[in-house]
């Protein structure tokens, strides 16, 4: 199910059962698993891979160097980095291209669960079925089977 609002490229991989609300973007070479659900105003950049049965709630950017495994949940609003030095310009104050920088990855493993409004810093993973509270700030990997909570993240307890 894609919905007629929904911009889909024709190069994305998108499995049949996969569900696609209203105002989502998916870029080209991205893949979307089966039973995934993308909410509303959700983008997924080029090449992000996306597992079978993934919730992704409102208004959450996937960018490149993204991957989320299977069974995974996604609060609204989720924020995925994927440059450590974000600038706009060079130092000579010309303006940066793709070339000028370097995706920094973030791996989220099986039946982790991400809170709303949640930072996840590029370079990182989250452990299977970890729990990350809403409006966390993750700096650093989670190990599995952990709640973290708090800017930065640390463990409130072990599941």
């Amino acid at each position: 199910m894609i919905h007629k609002t929904a911009e889909v490229s024709e190069m994305a991989k998108i499995a049949e059962t996969a569900k696609i609300w209203n105002w989502v973007q998916v870029r080209e070479g991205a893949h979307i698993g089966e039973n995934t659900i993308l909410s509303k105003g959700v983008y997924v950049d080029f090449e992000v891979c996306i597992g079978k049965n993934v919730k992704i709630q409102n208004n959450v950017s996937v960018f490149h160097g993204v991957t989320i495994k299977e069974g995974v949940f996604v609060g609204p609003h989720v924020c995925f980095t994927n440059d450590k030095i974000p600038r706009a310009v060079n130092p000579d104050m010309s303006l940066k291209s793709a070339s000028d920088w370097k995706v920094s990855e973030i791996i989220v493993e099986e039946g982790a669960s991400i809170g709303a409004n949640a930072t996840i810093l590029c370079g990182v993973t989250i452990g299977e079925n970890s729990i990350i509270g809403a409006g966390a700030v993750v700096t650093k990997d989670i190990p599995p089977n952990v709640i973290v909570v708090g800017n930065p993240a640390r463990i409130l307890k072990r599941r």
